[in-house]
């Protein structure tokens, strides 16, 4: 009986775009876990807790940008924080002309 062993040869497939797949879907993961949790955190403090907007908005995006640093999610991570806060200040703005509008 021959030896079957000796004809399979171990490791040799190239596993780099199984790497990359899993790469990007554990920084998307990283992403989608931090947008849910600012934006939880923040509506819970200002909605249940009755923390000034701009305080918790501050607050919010000053976690968002350590917890995006010290995950090394980079430039582009800060760059959203910011792109957010901003889409808040509008939204905010609208909620307070809507507001004056109806007095």
């Amino acid at each position: 009986m021959s030896d079957a062993s000796g004809e399979y040869v171990h490791g040799e497939m190239n596993v780099d775009d199984q790497k990359a797949t899993f790469s990007g879907f554990l920084t998307a993961t990283a992403w989608s876990s931090l947008i849910i949790l600012m934006a939880v955190g923040y509506a819970t403090f200002t909605i249940t807790m009755g923390v000034n907007w701009l305080v918790a908005l501050v607050g919010f995006a000053l976690f968002g940008i350590v917890a995006g640093l010290a995950m090394s999610l980079g430039s582009a991570w800060i760059l959203t924080v910011v792109a957010l806060c901003v889409v808040a200040l509008f939204v905010q703005l609208l909620v307070s002309l809507g507001g004056a509008l109806m007095s």
